[in-house]
């Protein structure tokens, strides 16, 4: 079968991934799920992939076929499957988990101590198919089409989960600052919408990005190059700040900004990833301002999200490329030239 694979980390995105010939995976293991992939959606993390970033973080042998945001129909099980069945249109949660270690069984996904994750530590889904288990595959309502549905695998369960830890703390008539409406924040807007009643404020330095945000909810947007934006979110609260912050940029610049615009006690949800933390840490103890990672999510929450979608609530805004563009799309990411989500189809 084809698969885009790396086998050099490079910062040329035009060359990043080959498409080779490996072997189709087989389900031989006995909770082993193989899905005919549809629908992969390309990531800002398959660009820090390719460029070496996660190193350092985790184990990684090349050659590594990328891709962990995957959609498709299940075309062969393992002999102890039971919650799906060959010819199912499936989502799959971007880990393979154990399900047995003390992570796991508290439910935290992504702290499973034997994970896998394909696309990252394991072969991924820009491929014909993509070998995953039980666990992780989640079946999709009739009518909801894997491959536009795939990004939500990562981009969107990414988003929900900072979402939903936002939404604990927000009340009617707070405000919630979305940095960032590209793959991420457009999706965390939506959830933001429909998921509370924040008055949302949307920053990006694109036009279009700014036009999307109003268009799917967002009441203010802002250009931070160009508008005083502490000045605007202190006349839009009355000098209170916003309650919570979702940074789907996580660049220097932006994580900068969380101290000027929040209220006491708000959180700055770190999303987006590639800059710094840069605060004093009395930044911290006054006003009990705090930062907040955001590691993907939870299977339940893929599935909470999967009922969103269902609902009509959140809609992914993407642009389908076949295997053979796949450097074009790496390209086009890393010079800010998409807007929505990018779906590989092999």
């Amino acid at each position: 079968m084809r698969a885009a694979r790396l086998h050099a980390y490079t910062e040329e995105m035009s060359e990043a991934l080959s498409i080779d010939d490996v072997p189709r995976p087989t389900a031989d293991g006995p909770d082993d799920v193989v899905v005919e992939v549809q629908g992969a959606g390309w990531c800002q993390t398959d660009n820090h992939v390719v460029e070496g970033m996660w190193t350092d973080y985790v184990p990684q042998e090349l050659p590594l076929t990328l891709g962990h945001e995957n959609a498709g129909r299940v075309v062969a099980v393992g002999e102890n499957v039971e919650t799906v069945a060959e010819g199912q249109p499936v989502i799959c949660h971007p880990v393979r988990t154990c399900g047995v270690c003390r992570p796991c069984r508290q439910g935290e996904d992504m702290y499973c101590e034997n994970v896998a994750f394909p696309g990252l530590t394991h072969d991924g889904g820009f491929a014909d198919s993509l070998l995953t288990n039980e666990r992780a595959v989640i079946p999709l309502p009739d009518g909801v089409d894997p491959t536009d549905i795939a990004p939500h695998a990562d981009a969107g369960i990414t988003a929900y989960h900072a979402v939903k830890k936002a939404t604990a703390e927000l009340n009617p008539g707070d405000t919630a600052v979305v940095i960032g409406v590209g793959g991420l924040g457009h999706i965390g807007i939506q959830c933001l919408d429909a998921m509370s009643a924040a008055d949302i404020v949307a920053l990006d330095l694109k036009p279009s990005a700014r036009d999307l945000a109003a268009n799917l909810g967002a009441r203010h947007t802002f250009d931070p190059a160009t508008d005083d934006v502490p000045a605007e979110i202190e006349a839009l609260t009355d000098g209170t700040g916003a309650a919570q912050v979702l940074d789907f940029v996580g660049a220097d610049e932006t994580t900068a900004l969380g101290p000027d615009i929040a209220a006491p006690g708000a959180d700055h949800h770190v999303v987006g990833y590639g800059g710094h933390v840069h605060q004093p840490s009395q930044t911290l103890v006054d006003g009990e301002f705090g930062y907040r990672g955001t590691l993907v999510g939870h299977y339940t929450e893929l599935q909470e999200l999967v009922a969103l979608v269902d609902r009509g609530d959140v809609d992914l805004h993407t642009t389908r490329y076949d295997l053979a563009e796949i450097n074009t799309v790496a390209e086009k990411l890393e010079h800010g030239e998409i807007d929505g989500r990018a779906v590989i189809t092999p």
